[in-house]
């Protein structure tokens, strides 16, 4: 999972980043509305965590203009008032949820892995292919029913290789959807997660590679 941290005070969105990154999501910061736009326009969040307050651009005005773009990403408002007329003036602009401050931060991962799973369709919360399954809520991989310790860059690629159905996925779209930014695109990350996977995941491996496409999982 992908999300987005629009928060300008710098210590608050890092916590934030540090809490996520701790659950395997990846994750992007930006300090303010205009960067916040611009990012979501280049890249593909699954949720957005957007503060009200910001500077440059408003938050409102963040929440107003994603909305008109379409943009598919779920949006999480944030703010330092809790009243109901706020809450429902940020749900009236098109937020998806909102969070006021302060707040723990397991009841924002908790929103955070509800909204990613509105996402284009539902999918179900324990991801199965024949004797393999994965608990997103409980971040717990099994095989045959024996527990497999996966690191977080190994969960999330599971995870995306197991909601896709059998699709094939590039390296690329593991790249964006996995790691954040600040990634080296020309690393060959993907292919040392997925050497790592195959060795944790055992014989048969489920993974299959499709020359010079990507991966799946048929």
């Amino acid at each position: 999972m992908r999300v987005l941290i629009v928060e300008d005070e710098p210590m608050l969105a890092d916590g934030i980043a540090r809490g996520l990154r701790n659950q395997g999501m990846a994750v992007d910061i930006a300090g303010d509305g205009q960067d916040g736009l611009g990012k979501a326009a280049v890249y593909d969040y699954d949720v957005i965590v957007l503060d009200r307050d910001l500077p440059r651009v408003h938050g409102d005005d963040v929440c107003r203009e994603l909305v008109e773009r379409r943009n598919a990403a779920r949006i999480l408002m944030l703010t330092a008032s809790g009243t109901l007329d706020d809450r429902v003036n940020g749900l009236a602009l098109g937020a998806d949820d909102y969070l006021s401050k302060p707040f723990a931060l397991r009841e924002l991962v908790a929103r955070i892995q509800a909204l990613s799973r509105r996402v284009a369709r539902a999918r179900p919360p324990v991801l199965r292919r024949e004797d393999l399954e994965l608990d997103t809520a409980a971040r717990e991989v099994r095989r045959a029913g024996t527990r497999i310790d996966l690191g977080r860059k190994e969960f999330g690629v599971l995870e995306v290789l197991l909601e896709s159905e059998g699709r094939v996925v590039s390296a690329e779209e593991l790249l964006e959807r996995v790691w954040d930014e600040n990634v080296d695109p020309f690393s060959n990350v993907v292919r040392v997660i997925i050497m790592t996977l195959r060795r944790k995941l055992g014989d048969p491996s489920p993974i299959e590679t499709v020359k010079g496409v990507g991966y799946r999982i048929p």
